[in-house]
């Protein structure tokens, strides 16, 4: 039991480490994460420069440390927009009737025919660069995924007891969704949002990689692996450790999710039988 609680926490254990490292990322780092020495490019981990440096001489932990907070804002704000975003077209859609439904799930449905990244690339091309731009765009992207879990609780609750009585009451549709269903629906939309978040990480960190995230001078994750992947040969570690970082991360953060999944997803417990 003590092992199987172990690997249970620890996943929370990097979270915060991480969340930390986002918040003290000015007081961590030892260097300015812009500054060049051109003579020291490409340098291995050394006392001076604990994980190397970059193609411009660019202290490689620094960088990673600023580049924390920044890849962690966007893909919450992402994660936020789609989920505020998707659940509340969701359910104001089902509130409203079929006409509205049909509407909204048939614009969820053609923005789910395509992958996240290709569509976050498609408005990141046209919308251009910035951290405003990559948070709509990777938002949008996810939408769907909100918007079908607040569908499938709807259909749940309004089945269930309360609600016909709200109905048989003369309750409006709208006070039902609002009062009633959304509170119901935090559960199953935290799960959803813990689920997403690993996602919109990874993608903006793509985005990032081909130029079309924030603006280039701006050291995320993404950015310092599109910056290093030429120079892999001669420098490995301005490679390896952001792309340690951001698979560490999304790992953490992807079993973080399951268990407030399996926690709050009564679909999901176990059974006394089976435990």
């Amino acid at each position: 039991m003590t092992r199987s609680a172990g690997l249970s926490r620890w996943p929370w254990a990097v979270l915060a480490a991480i969340v930390l490292v986002a918040l003290a990322g000015p007081w961590l780092a030892g260097h300015d994460p812009y500054a060049q020495d051109l003579l020291a490019r490409n340098q291995p981990p050394s006392p001076a420069h604990w994980l190397g440096t970059d193609n411009f001489g660019r202290d490689l932990l620094s960088r990673l440390v600023a580049g924390t907070g920044l890849t962690l804002l966007v893909a919450l704000g992402a994660s936020l927009l789609a989920l505020v975003g998707g659940a509340g077209l969701g359910i104001a859609a089902c509130a409203l009737g079929r006409p509205a439904r049909a509407i909204v799930f048939a614009g969820f449905d053609i923005v789910r025919t395509l992958p996240a990244i290709l569509l976050a690339l498609a408005l990141m091309v046209a919308m251009g660069v910035g951290t405003a731009s990559v948070i709509l765009a990777v938002g949008v992207a996810f939408m769907p995924q909100f918007g079908y879990v607040a569908r499938a609780v709807y259909e749940r609750e309004t089945a269930s007891g309360y609600v016909l009585a709200a109905r048989t009451l003369g309750v409006a549709p709208a006070t039902i969704a609002w009062r009633h269903i959304m509170p119901n629906a935090a559960g199953a939309l935290l799960t959803q949002l813990a689920i997403i978040l690993p996602r919109t990480i990874v993608t903006e960190s793509v985005l990032s990689f081909f130029g079309l995230g924030v603006s280039p001078d701006e050291p995320t994750w993404g950015r310092i692996i599109a910056t290093a992947v030429p120079y892999a040969e001669r420098a490995p570690s301005a490679l390896l450790f952001p792309v340690l970082a951001l698979a560490l991360t999304s790992l953490a953060l992807s079993l973080a999710g399951n268990q407030l999944r399996l926690r709050y997803d009564p679909l999901q417990r176990p059974t006394a039988a089976q435990g």
